[in-house]
């Protein structure tokens, strides 16, 4: 299968690396049954030496996803399910403790090998990195048959001592070589260039795949793995909506679509079912609160909009004077009204399951009232609006405390104040029981948003669940839909103002704070801001529960 080339997905790895992307263990499952339903070949699923949540969640995930068929995906053969470890002992062992369950499990072990990296990082010569990649790739050999090996920062490093360190990784049995523009340096013909002098110059690369990782701190991500990939790459490595450290990883999206629209001229496919693209953005843009810019390429909201009087006379004539693909090929609905008021729950959740969002039983109970407490304040309902209300409902966190009630008054005249009515969620904190109490506080602020956020603070720290409050980072406002009836989805980045990542998480390298994301939705956009902000704290709450129970 020399034209097939595979899509190896690191959403759940290095997509969630990105600050305030993290993800609670039931959403880390639910992208990756959806990764599954896309086509994905290779999922890694996390990094089980950072966290003993990281390595229960990337156990799940092998052990229902890596051993399961998931119903919808186009491919009867199960994804590959991958964990990352560095290039130690007990990073291997705890990678394969967590993937071990799956039909098909990969470890994959990196080394950095560019010369910046090994003076002021490892601290090792290159006699030593290459005996370290022989000693590490040959003991994850030991423990798996499914091996990938990546020189971190291959895209620095001199050709040479590549082309030994790749060499060392395949005599101790990797069976996959990744290639890694680490930090997004180099340029299309640079990268295509590499991937073509390792292809002839490295011993024994004939049974291996090479696989291109990229990063777009150019913005060049993908332009350098389709440069990769016309050289002799046959695996790309990706992230829904191009998420990952710093400015983000080459985007899953671009890389299927690029390849399928342009099949003609590359010769190439992949096993990507391209109509679920959208839902996947989605979700994932729902679980990391990182949203996706509207002239994204692909899944933005601009991707199929037309403004301009030119353009839609074109589009009006002829549908491709001005568009590559058809919005219907990547799940880009154009239906608007969909359901209403007087819509069952029958076909509430059969058009929940066409849109890729399959609820059943307690889950499909909970929408549908929401759906239809929102189907009486709008006049139209649109596939818009059914997302916004299921993903509200499913991805919402464990509720340590939740809105009961809210009022507030401000305008030009006066002192903006809100009354917030609060109920436990039923946990302990601290020393109190909170189970099925009621909280009430109101509070001033600069506006009526600071007044809610103020109040619920004070909320949080008398009962003990926050004591040390939390700093608000971000506020976003958007519509889900259009007209004065729309529903408002309200995204929030925090941080605590008493925790930083080396306590939540000491095995990390990276020491500063953890960023939560909350989001809400509401036709009322304070509502909306009230059940976002709880939601980031709720999420900070967790987190600190589990580092307790870890401890």
């Amino acid at each position: 299968m020399n034209d097939y080339v595979r899509i190896f997905d690191t959403t759940l790895r290095d997509g969630e690396q990105s600050p305030g992307a993290t993800m609670t263990s039931k959403e880390k499952l639910e992208v990756a049954k959806t990764l599954s339903r896309l086509g994905v070949d290779i999922i890694e699923a996390g990094f089980p030496a950072a966290s003993p949540d990281d390595l229960r969640a990337v156990k799940t995930i092998a052990e229902t996803v890596g051993r399961e068929q998931v119903i919808g995906r186009p491919s009867s053969e199960p994804p590959t399910i991958c964990g990352l470890a560095r290039a130690t002992k007990g990073d291997l062992d705890k990678c394969w403790e967590a993937i071990a369950p799956a039909q098909k499990p990969r470890i994959h072990t990196f080394l950095a090998t560019s010369p910046i990296h090994r003076e002021h990082k490892l601290r090792m010569s290159k006699a030593e990195v290459v005996a370290r990649i022989r000693e590490m790739v040959g003991y994850a050999r030991s423990l798996c048959e499914d091996i990938e090996f990546s020189p971190e920062d291959a895209g620095r490093t001199e050709m040479e001592f590549l082309y030994e360190a790749l060499a060392a990784a395949i005599e101790a049995g990797a069976t996959t070589l990744n290639i890694p523009d680490t930090v997004g340096y180099t340029l299309p013909h640079e990268y295509g260039e590499r991937i073509r002098l390792i292809k002839e110059n490295v011993p024994g690369i004939e049974r291996c795949v090479i696989s291109v990782h990229c990063h777009d701190d150019l913005g060049l991500a993908t332009a350098n793995s389709l440069s990769g990939v016309l050289n002799g790459a046959r695996q790309v490595e990706v992230a829904i909506n191009g998420i990952g450290e710093r400015a983000g990883n080459t985007s899953l999206e671009e890389i299927a679509m690029a390849i399928q629209t342009r099949r003609a001229l590359l010769g190439l496919r992949t096993g990507i079912d391209s109509t679920q693209l959208t839902r996947a953005s989605r979700l994932v843009s729902k679980v990391t609160g990182m949203v996706v810019q509207p002239n994204k390429a692909i899944v933005g909201a601009n991707a199929f909009a037309h403004e301009s009087g030119i353009h839609q006379d074109g589009m009006l004539k002829n549908e491709e004077t001005y568009e590559i693909m058809r919005p219907e090929t990547v799940g880009a609905s154009r239906t608007h009204l969909v359901l209403g008021k007087h819509s069952g729950r029958h076909a509430f959740g059969a058009r929940l399951g066409e849109l890729g969002y399959p609820v059943e039983g307690d889950n499909l109970d909970k929408a549908f009232a929401r759906f239809k407490a929102l189907a009486d304040k709008k006049k139209r309902i649109t596939d818009a609006d059914l997302i916004a209300v299921v993903s509200d409902e499913l991805y919402r966190p464990v509720e340590h405390l939740r809105l009961d009630g809210l009022q507030v008054a401000c305008g030009s005249m006066g002192l903006p104040t809100a009354t917030v009515r609060l109920r436990s969620g039923g946990a302990k904190v601290g020393e109190n029981d909170a189970e099925d109490a009621i909280h009430v506080r109101a509070c001033v602020g600069t506006g009526p948003v600071d007044a809610v956020f103020k109040a619920i603070d004070e909320v949080a720290a008398e009962i003990g669940l926050h004591p040390d409050g939390v700093e608000l980072l971000e506020y976003t406002v958007t519509s889900v839909t259009e007209g004065i009836d729309a529903l408002g989805e309200v995204s929030v980045r925090v941080r605590s103002r008493g925790e930083d990542e080396d306590q939540l998480n000491p095995q990390r390298e990276d020491t500063s704070q953890r960023v939560y994301h909350g989001h809400g939705t509401d036709t009322d956009i304070i509502v909306a801001s009230a059940k976002a902000y709880l939601s980031a704290l709720n999420r900070l709450v967790a987190a600190r529960a589990a580092q307790q129970k870890a401890a």
